[in-house]
Formats: C-alpha cells, sequence, structure tokens
C-alpha cells in the first residue's frame, strides 16, 4: 500500500510539474482527455520509479571512484537521465522534456517520493516490523537456528554516536536552551542517561582521542600534525596514510585489534576500532586491493535515488546557508572572524549534510542488521564551530540538526531486532578565541623565524612581536642597537626549523638535530629563540629537553621548572587547572615529541585561547573547554568512575588521577570495553606469543572478514579485547534495509 500511494503522489506531482513547466509535455500537440493525460503521467512516474530501482544502484557502485564532492552533481545529472528514458518509455510517444527541465522534474519527483516514503514509514510501526520479519525469514532461509541473529530478548548491542568537538558545557546549556530536546529528556528522565565529564591528554583533537578510544593507545600522539626526523616526514591524523600508520602503532603497542573487533561497524572515523564493517572510515582509505572497502557506506545510502537527490538538495542549500552566514558576519563586522570563502562552504556542506546522512542511515542499517558494536563520529558541530565561534548561533543550529539525528536514531532503536544501548560521547570541546595571527598580526612560523635571525615575510615584519624578536637577537649576538641584524645569520648547512600548528599547540621541530634537540643546542644556534618565544604575550608556556635539568617548562619572565616538579596551580602551568601538569609529563615521554612545544596563552576569566591555526574555535592543546568532552551513557550501565576506581583498587591501572574523574582517552576505551563485555558473556584471553609489532600494508585488519589477523601472526579467531566471538553470523552488507528507512533530510 506504501508503494502504491508513493506511485500515486509521484503521478500527482508529474501531473502538476507538467502544467508548470512550459518544456515538459505529458500530452500529444492535439490535447488528450483526462484520463489520457493521467494514464500517462502514472506511466511516466511508474517507468522512472522502475529505472531508479534496478538502474541507480549500479550507477551508484560504477561511480564510487568518483570523488564526493563531484558525486553531488552527478547525482542531478544521472537522475535527470533516467527521467528522460522514463519520458521516451511512454507509449504513443506522449512524453517530452527539454534536457535541463529533466534535472529539475526528477529532482523534485524524487524529493516528493522520498518524503511520501519517509511520512508513511514513519506514522506506521508495522512497516519496520515487516521488513525485520522478511529479513529474519532470509537468515532462517540460510542458516540452522543457531545463526540466526539476536532478537530483543538476547543480550543488547551498543551504539557509540560521537558528537565531535561538543563539549560538556556546551551540550549541557543546548540541552538546557532546548536545543537538544532529544538529550535534554535523556538527561531529565530518572531512568535515562547519566552525563559526565572527563579530561583529555595534552593533545585534545580527535587524531589522539579516537585512536586511544577505539584502540587502547594514543602513546607518542604528540599533536595533530608532528614531524618525525628519522623518516623526514609530516604524521597528520586527517591523511589516510598517516591515520593508516598511526592505528597500526597503536594494535602494535596493546596487541589488540580494537573496541569493535567482533560483529562492529565503524561509520564516519578515523580508525577502524578492528570493525568488520566499514564507512568512511580514513585509515582504510589508505588501503590497496579488496580489503579497500570505506566507501561502501556511499553505495548503501546513494543506491536509493531519493536519498541521493535529498542529500544533494540539502548539500546545496548547507552551502547557501554557509555564504549568507559568511556574508552577515563580514557585514556586521563580527570578531573574531577568519575567512570562509574558496572551498569551505563546500567542505563544510560535505561534513554537515554528506558525512551525516551517509554515517546516520549506516548506523540505522547497523542496528536492523542486529550488529553488537557500533562506532560512529558526526564531525558537523566540529567544523562549523572552527570557522564560526563554538557558541555562535550557526554552531547552534548545528547542535539542532544532530539531535534530530539522534531522535530519529533513538527511534528505529524501538524496531530494531535487538535492544540497543545508546552511548553519547564526545572526543574534545572548543575554546574559543581570537586567532594568534589576528591578534599580534605574524604567525607562530613567522615569530620562530624571527626569533632566529631568519627571514620573516614582508607583512610581518612591521609587527611590534618582530621588532622585539629582532632587538633580542641583537642582544643576544652582542650587536650595537644601530646594526641591523643579517637575515641569514645562522650556522653553515642548517635546515630552517618546522614549525607545525595543531589549534593553540605549536610544533617546533630542527631536521638536522639528530634527536631531540636540547635547550643548550637551542641556545647556541639561536640564543634568542626560547625567550623570545616564552616571553611573548600569546605563548602560555614551552616544554624543552635540558641537558642539564632534564625536560623543563619555560615561561614569562624566566620562569623555569623542570617537568618532575610541576606541579597545578602553580609556575608556569597555573591558569590551566588541574591534570595539566601530568598532561605535560606523559607527553614528555613521547619518543616523537617536538624539539619545542608551544601552548598558546589561556584567559580563565573569557575561556579564551590563540590558536596558531585560522579557527576562532581551536582544540589541540591545554585551556578551557577543549580539554573537557563528555560521555553520556544509559543508566544501568556500571559508572565509569566505579570503574576506574576498581582498576586502581585492584592495581589494574594508575593510582586515580589528581582531581580525579576519568582522565585520558585510553581510560574512556576501558570504559566502553568494560560495558560491552558486560553483556557479552564469559571472557576468553586471547594472545599471540611472539608478537612482532605492526601489521603490513597486505594483512587485514583483526576483524575484517570471517577471521582477522593479529599482526605478524597467522589468522585467529576474531577477537575483541580478548573476548571470544559470539556464536553467531554476522548480516552482510546487502542486507541492510537502507532504502526503507526513513532519511534524515537536511
Amino acid at each position: 500500500m506504501r508503494v502504491v500511494a508513493v506511485w500515486a503522489v509521484s503521478t500527482l506531482t508529474m501531473l502538476a510539474l507538467a502544467g508548470i513547466l512550459p518544456d515538459f509535455q505529458l500530452q500529444s500537440d492535439d490535447g488528450d482527455t483526462i484520463t489520457r493525460t493521467a494514464f500517462t503521467a502514472a506511466w511516466g512516474a511508474g517507468a522512472f520509479g522502475l529505472l531508479s530501482a534496478l538502474v541507480w544502484p549500479v550507477l551508484v557502485r560504477a561511480l564510487l571512484i568518483v570523488p564526493a564532492l563531484v558525486m553531488g552533481a552527478l547525482v542531478f545529472f544521472l537522475n535527470g537521465s533516467l527521467l528522460l528514458i522514463a519520458v521516451r518509455l511512454i507509449p504513443y510517444g506522449r512524453g517530452e522534456a527539454a534536457p535541463e527541465t529533466a534535472v529539475l522534474v526528477a529532482a523534485v519527483m524524487s524529493a516528493v517520493a522520498s518524503a511520501t516514503s519517509t511520512a508513511l514509514a514513519v506514522r506506521d510501526d508495522e512497516a519496520y516490523r515487516r521488513r525485520l520479519s522478511r529479513l529474519a525469514d532470509r537468515r532462517r532461509r540460510r542458516g540452522s537456528p543457531d545463526t540466526l541473529g539476536p532478537d530483543r530478548d538476547g543480550p543488547p548491542g551498543t551504539v557509540f554516536l560521537q558528537l565531535d568537538g561538543v563539549g560538556h558545557d556546551v551540550l549541557v546549556k543546548a540541552a538546557a536552551a532546548g536545543l537538544m530536546p532529544t538529550v535534554a529528556g535523556w538527561l531529565a528522565d530518572s531512568t535515562g542517561h547519566r552525563l559526565t565529564p572527563w579530561r583529555t591528554d595534552w593533545s585534545s583533537q580527535t587524531g589522539a582521542s579516537q585512536l586511544a578510544i577505539l584502540h587502547g593507545s594514543n602513546h607518542d600522539i604528540p599533536a595533530f600534525r608532528w614531524y618525525e626526523k628519522e623518516t623526514r616526514t609530516v604524521m597528520v591524523s586527517s591523511r589516510p596514510a598517516s591515520a593508516l600508520e598511526m592505528q597500526r602503532r597503536a594494535i602494535a603497542r596493546t596487541r589488540d585489534g580494537g573496541l569493535l573487533t567482533v560483529d562492529g561497524a565503524s561509520r564516519g572515523n578515523l580508525f577502524s576500532g578492528g570493525a568488520g564493517q566499514l564507512a568512511l572510515v580514513l585509515s582504510m582509505a589508505a588501503r590497496r586491493g579488496k580489503g579497500r572497502r570505506s566507501r561502501s557506506g556511499y553505495f548503501a545510502y546513494f543506491s536509493d535515488p531519493a536519498n541521493a537527490v535529498r542529500t544533494a538538495l540539502s548539500f546545496a542549500a548547507e552551502v547557501g546557508r554557509e555564504i549568507g552566514q559568511s556574508t552577515r558576519a563580514r557585514v556586521r563586522k563580527v570578531t573574531p572572524r577568519v575567512k570562509r570563502g574558496g572551498l569551505y562552504p563546500f567542505i563544510r556542506a560535505f561534513a554537515t549534510v554528506v558525512e551525516r546522512d551517509v554515517v546516520v542511515a549506516a548506523v540505522i542499517g547497523d542496528m536492523f542488521a542486529g550488529r553488537t558494536a557500533v562506532y560512529a563520529d558526526l564531525v558537523a558541530y566540529d567544523e562549523v564551530a572552527h570557522h564560526s565561534g563554538p557558541h555562535s548561533r550557526d554552531a547552534e543550529k548545528v547542535l539542532e540538526r544532530l539531535d534530530r539525528s539522534l531522535a530519529l536514531i533513538a527511534k528505529i532503536a524501538d524496531h530494531t531486532p535487538r535492544t540497543y544501548r545508546i552511548v553519547l560521547l564526545s572526543d574534545h570541546g572548543q575554546s574559543p578565541g581570537e586567532t594568534f595571527a589576528g591578534k599580534y598580526g605574524l604567525t607562530l612560523k613567522d615569530l620562530v623565524r624571527a626569533g632566529c635571525g631568519l627571514p620573516v615575510p614582508r607583512r610581518a615584519r612591521g609587527t611590534h612581536s618582530v621588532s622585539e624578536a629582532r632587538d633580542a637577537v641583537r642582544i643576544a649576538l652582542h650587536r650595537p642597537p644601530e646594526e641591523e641584524v643579517r637575515e641569514a645569520e645562522h650556522p653553515a648547512k642548517p635546515s630552517d626549523p618546522i614549525v607545525l600548528a595543531s589549534g593553540n599547540l605549536g610544533l617546533i621541530s630542527f631536521p638536522d638535530v639528530e634527536g631531540r634537540a636540547s635547550r643548550e643546542q637551542i641556545d647556541r644556534r639561536h640564543p634568542a629563540l626560547l625567550s623570545t618565544l616564552a616571553n611573548h604575550p600569546g605563548v602560555g608556556f614551552l616544554l624543552v629537553r635540558s641537558e642539564e635539568h632534564g625536560s623543563v617548562v619555560l615561561g614569562p619572565g624566566g620562569a623555569e621548572v623542570p617537568v618532575d616538579e610541576l606541579a597545578d596551580g602553580e609556575g608556569p602551568l597555573a591558569v590551566y587547572g588541574v591534570g595539566a601538569a601530568a598532561a605535560v609529563r606523559r607527553t614528555d615521554t613521547f619518543p616523537h615529541v617536538a624539539d619545542v612545544m608551544v601552548n598558546s596563552m589561556y584567559d580563565p576569566a573569557t575561556g579564551a585561547v590563540h590558536a596558531f591555526e585560522e579557527q576562532i574555535g581551536s582544540h589541540g592543546g591545554l585551556g578551557g573547554e577543549q580539554s573537557r568532552p563528555f560521555l553520556l551513557w544509559p543508566r544501568g550501565m556500571t559508572d565509569p568512575l566505579d570503574i576506574v576506581a576498581a582498576e586502581s583498587a585492584d592495581g589494574a591501572h594508575a593510582a586515580t588521577p589528581p582531581g580525579g574523574g576519568l582522565v585520558g582517552a585510553e581510560a574512556v576505551h576501558r570504559v566502553l570495553n568494560r560495558w560491552l563485555a558486560e553483556f557479552s558473556g564469559p571472557q576468553v584471553p586471547v594472545r599471540a606469543e611472539g608478537f612482532t609489532g605492526a601489521a603490513q600494508a597486505d594483512e587485514p585488519f583483526p576483524g575484517e572478514g570471517a577471521a582477522g589477523r593479529i599482526p605478524g601472526e597467522g589468522p585467529v579467531a576474531a577477537t575483541d579485547h580478548g573476548r571470544a566471538p559470539a556464536a553467531r553470523t554476522p548480516p552482510v552488507l546487502s542486507e541492510l534495509p537502507l532504502p526503507d528507512a526513513p532519511g534524515t533530510g537536511g
């Protein structure tokens, strides 16, 4: 009946468009009766629907090699082509449409059909049950009863939804202000969810946090991007090859495939978590050959032409929304403000529309398929907050739309073959503030070069900071005040320092110095550099290794504290709060910590930091809300703080950290792993002898396929943190009922 209803609405839509558009015709030149015209429209609508159902999935699979931004434009062209074919199939040559008109007609008809189908499905709970019944029948025909999927009386599954960049305080305020009614309802219900903040590591960004959450370790991840001297490589967390290498190192360190190894799905993440089902997973985009399955989520979603058209229309609307919002900010002279032109409107639209729609649809499909654990990252807020500010109206609008996605997933959970626990969490927050360049007229790289006596760009030469740096260089080199410093004043055959930014955290490396450069080496080469940086008003503190005192933290006014003597609330770290000293000490032990680590200033009164990138909402270092994400979990699951306390009591991990609470992304991993274990039955430890380290590029990760591979070893049964897999056959991707599931809209 739903198909008949959609067909009828599509027929009426085609009739209306034929009456409105001059280049779209459903009648002969001599005119037709109303009955004949209606028959023609019904035939055309039916042909278009059949072509969309049969031909469109083939076209989408062929287009998996096309970049996502290009696919958005092709959606309209291909859909219009199907409409032209459908019109040609109308008997007696009654149908006719100009190519450009066909594109418009196809888009409108797909959108109307999708809206009608979604409305009918949402109001008909039996539609979900019928679909699930068909899935169960197919599984029953394929296998024996003991291989069937779980049911609602069995152990629950878990959906972990990561709201990228949403800090604890932002979530609480949004729920209280009515921007996120779904979250507010969970918090208000005495039987609903509980909320707690947690503290990130010094590197408060997705690369470090999500790697630890999914794979149990973020050791040697000093920032979002860093320089490795032995390979002369800049590692960038958002680069597929770097993400793959980070994942390998984490697996080698933990000797564990990841949180999602058993019947798991990873959606929209940087890392796989050991999942066998992948969509938009960055580390898998670097894989070659049959193992490269990260784009399968595109096919599962865009195989429905209505999804494709709806998302493409929403994409175009989001581009227009961003252009309008940025124009309004410029006209009103809103400060702080960064440039938002070029490709950014399209990048924002991809993050807030395409990625959101594909990820949400994939999660819904995973729930219909009854998967045990699903981890998905929704990046929309983080992308907008970087350019508009974490507390801006633009960012609040994104939170409203994300809440609607949460409501949809929660509603779907009422109709899935197994019950689901929905856990909401974030990987970091964001701290507001004017950029370092906007405040002082030069970048961190400019300041470093000036402190080294190297040439700086013309735009920075007249700034107060560069003038002070030049004076410091003259004094250090014992030059008269009137004598200009030669801009090539550095040792023979040196390499210029490499300066990288990760939010309000800066990293300085000297590539020609083997190993970690010491303070004494830096002072001999560039005697004014460290004092120039430490005394700059935009810099909070530096971390550098000293040959005499070990690693030290330098601050303004000549402050110098050995890392071993750091204490919260004292010295250069005084304003950064509880846990800052421990975070710095941990990072200091990393093999690839930079020669000089630079954290920007932090104003506790306003919560502001200065990003070394073009971001007015930033994260990556210490200071403010960026280090305070959240964890929201259903009541009935063990309290995270109880888990941490139990670990400390039995000596499994370090004692309770300063200030208590949940500290570090690795601790969050242990909590999520414990929650999965609580409902997974007996635990069977599985460990490989003779473990040799990182997997080779052609080896599958644990959890990919029916059997995984512990790096350096032969095939073993897929395991999740030592747990034996459940005795069941995971559903395959082709079973996902994505076309029948409600869309997420724009």
